[in-house]
């Protein structure tokens, strides 16, 4: 099922989680939508009435959250690939692996100023060599990322929708690898802050059951179809 970002009252982003969640944070009034992705979800209602409900893209917290302070953006090779844009920072092809700069048998660190990503190509070429004995050079030296765009960007891949919510949250996004149509494949958590619940549903592969959150008088953006 495609993803939805979720930002703080303050639009600060927090999170991304599956599109049927943040469907339950609208009809349960903790959150509003600001970008759609243009479908619809169906919801089987009582009485043989339907439900659709637009589908959002990123959704926005109607009250303000406090995330507890978290420690640096954990190295993996997700995070490192979005940090270079996908590219090998040699070479500028397509990355595939990543690569220490200063070779770990010559006693390099496993840490974010020594770990870029690169092609299949360099990193064979390259090997436990130094950059020096092959004349090779960086486009850019590696450093540790921050900022909260980083718990969205963590993951590699991201939905074109949410660039203007990430700029200016602690990453140079214009450089990063955006899918068009949506983030199918994304890893991310589907934790919420702390003071943000929803009740817990049982996984179905559609939308089976959102009708039965929407409060009696309350119909945001939704529209009844026929039965």
């Amino acid at each position: 099922m495609p993803h939805s970002l979720v930002l703080n009252a303050s639009y600060e982003p927090l999170c991304v989680v599956p599109q049927r969640r943040a469907v339950v944070l609208v009809l349960n009034q903790k959150a509003v939508t600001l970008e759609g992705t243009g479908a619809s979800l169906h919801a089987a209602g009582a009485r043989g009435v339907g439900w659709e409900v637009p589908a959002p893209s990123v959704v926005k917290l109607t009250r303000y959250v406090r995330v507890p302070m978290r420690r640096g953006v954990p190295l993996t090779r997700r995070a490192i690939f979005a940090r270079d844009g996908g590219r090998c920072v040699y070479c500028d092809a397509p990355a595939t692996s990543v690569d220490h700069v200063f070779p770990r048998s010559r006693g390099g660190q496993h840490a974010w100023e020594n770990v870029v990503s690169s092609c299949r190509r360099c990193n064979h070429v390259k090997a436990d060599r130094l950059l020096g004995d092959l004349g090779w050079r960086m486009k850019r030296p590696p450093v540790q990322p921050n900022g909260s765009a980083w718990r969205i960007l963590s993951s590699g891949r991201t939905d074109q929708r949410w660039l203007p919510y990430l700029r200016g949250y602690g990453a140079d996004v214009d450089l990063l690898p955006f899918e068009a149509s949506g983030p199918s494949g994304l890893f991310v958590s589907e934790d919420l802050p702390d003071g943000v619940t929803v009740a817990a549903e049982p996984p179905v592969a559609a939308v089976a059951s959102v009708a039965q959150v929407v409060k009696p008088g309350i119909r945001p953006a939704i529209s009844p179809l026929a039965a």
